[in-house]
């Protein structure tokens, strides 16, 4: 417990994330002081730290070539001296690092400020009270509902993922009377993680059942709006998927979609079959009372061939439409292989194609720009400007920035593009030989690995620590995950499996939402991720005052 080792490194990271280059340290008056107590002068100069300034002083001269790495108290002084910054900025670019959390306004006044795009990262986040207090509600009902009373692990990289931990353990610790349930051999888990850690998995395409139908048509409520399919009729337009009450969705649900079209065929073929003939005489008592016993059955029976049939046309006829085997052939390159050269040739080829949509083609490069944010031989610009050429809105195009800082190196605590053992680079080295039985369903969450770790008592304490002192010594039997920023429906197919493979393990998953790549999009963007339209090799801008 090193105060100052804490400090010194936390502003080394600040000088770090900024980049190399010419850089001026801008602070105030405490904050000045903090600094001269952890670093000497020569100390910092060794990390291209050329000047020190005070945010307050009035003399400070126009140095454009320099980067501003802003150090500074979250007080209604500072922020109003950086607004004034920001409308006449004096640097190239600026990372502001506040040394406490910062209001959600004043993060919004900054931004209104920054109308020449030269903030690249604002950090002191915080959850919004109001969320964080519907949130923790969530949980603790789930877990009161579920009679868990369980030990908490989080992710140490996300603050959100340590405050949320915080919170439930209080509710937990307050109303102890109500949590006091019958005592397990071993204590159930409960595992808070960030959706930032892997913003890879809510971009992509998905092929399987419910995922797909979620990705492509939107699932509400386990209600599906179908007013926008052509030629669509009345009893149709919105239809509800419910695994508890639709026996045809319970069992294909986690398939994939070729699987589907073969299910399809074989229900419709036994609706056939037990179709009443239409000649059918009701000539006795029995006949009348056979009829009307079997009526039920078959008119359900037509409802569900009905309903399945017309949502699984009309996924075939958007995948046709937007190329989407071929856009998600692309999406797993960039998401599970390493060849730069290949996935950017590809990825290039398809923003030429008119079939492709301007949401698709935004989402293929943002994937780019996550997976080679770093790479020697980066062309997110020229991939932007592309995107810029062919049409596609401002919004897309400010997103592809925006997602990199909410889900970029810099954020993440895993490294989502690296195989973390002998095991898993053999398997990769394998794939490359031999292909895979399906090029569009070769990613696999992070939460697999993060499960799989867990469930195998191999989860790093240092990466995910428990909230208190005790730790969990034997295999956890319940595991409660909640991912912070919303699950997808691809972790629930990973949950799915994991729960069929190891028994006497019980995972269930939870969220802030369940999403789709629209979804997810809005939830980067509300987040006050702004991003840029610009098509420069400037860092990105990246706010962290997040939820």
């Amino acid at each position: 417990m090193n105060a100052v080792l804490a400090v010194k490194q936390y502003v080394s990271k600040m000088i770090e994330d900024s980049g190399p280059g010419m850089k001026v340290l801008l602070m105030d008056r405490e904050t000045t002081g903090v600094v001269s107590m952890v670093y000497t002068q020569s100390e910092i100069l060794q990390k291209e730290v050329y000047l020190f300034e005070r945010l307050d002083s009035a003399n400070r001269e126009p140095m454009k070539h320099l980067k501003a790495i802003c150090f500074l108290r979250p007080t209604k002084e500072n922020v109003e001296f950086l607004i004034q910054e920001l409308r006449r900025p004096k640097y190239s670019i600026y990372f502001i690092y506040f040394s406490n959390v910062i209001s959600k306004s004043d993060v919004k006044s900054l931004a209104e400020a920054d109308e020449q795009e030269v903030v690249a990262e604002v950090q002191g986040r915080n959850w919004d009270p109001a969320q964080l207090s519907r949130t923790t509600q969530g949980l603790t009902a789930l877990l009161l509902s579920l009679k868990k009373c369980p030990m908490i692990r989080y992710q140490l990289s996300s603050e959100p993922a340590k405050r949320l931990a915080e919170c439930v353990k209080q509710v937990i610790t307050k109303e102890y009377e109500l949590f006091d349930f019958r005592r397990t051999e071993v204590p159930p888990l409960l595992l808070i993680l960030d959706r930032s850690d892997d913003a890879i998995t809510p971009l992509l395409n998905q092929w399987t059942y419910q995922a797909m139908v979620h990705e492509l048509l939107g699932i509400n409520n386990n209600r599906i709006d179908l007013s926008r399919v052509p030629g669509i009729s009345k009893d149709l337009r919105e239809v509800v998927l419910s695994a508890e009450n639709d026996e045809f969705y319970a069992n294909n649900m986690y398939l994939n979609f070729a699987e589907i079209g073969s299910n399809i065929k074989n229900l419709m073929e036994d609706f056939q079959r037990r179709k009443p003939k239409e000649q059918q005489k009701l000539e006795s008592i029995a006949d009348m009372k056979a009829f009307v016993e079997n009526y039920p059955q078959f008119k359900k029976m037509s409802g569900t061939v009905s309903k399945h049939v017309t949502v699984v046309g009309e996924l075939s006829r958007l995948v046709a439409e937007r190329n989407l085997l071929e856009v998600s052939e692309v999406e797993q390159e960039l998401a599970c292989q390493n060849d730069h050269s290949s996935a950017l040739q590809n990825v290039r080829r398809l923003l030429q194609n008119p079939k492709v949509t301007e949401l698709d083609a935004a989402r293929l490069v943002m994937l780019y720009a996550l997976h080679y944010e770093r790479h020697s031989s980066n062309s997110l610009p020229g991939l932007v400007t592309e995107l810029r050429n062919r049409g596609v809105a401002d919004k897309y195009r400010k997103l592809v920035s925006a997602v990199v800082e909410y889900g970029g190196k810099r954020v993440r605590g895993s490294d989502l593009f690296s195989p973390k053992d002998a095991v898993a680079i053999t398997k990769q080295f394998l794939k490359g030989l031999k292909g895979v039985e399906n090029v569009y369903t070769q990613h696999q969450p992070l939460l697999q690995e993060t499960l799989d770790q867990l469930i195998k008592g191999k989860l790093k304490d240092s990466q995910y620590p428990y909230l208190g002192p005790n730790t969990l010594r034997d295999r956890p039997q319940d595991i409660i995950v909640f991912i912070i920023g919303g699950a997808t429906y691809e972790e629930a197919l990973t949950v799915y499996n994991l729960n069929r493979t190891n028994p006497g393990v019980r995972v269930v998953l939870g969220g802030t939402t369940i999403h789709n790549t629209k979804s997810f999009l809005e939830e980067v963007t509300a987040s006050g991720f702004r991003g840029r339209s610009t098509e420069s090799s400037q860092a990105p801008p990246r706010s962290s005052s997040r939820r």
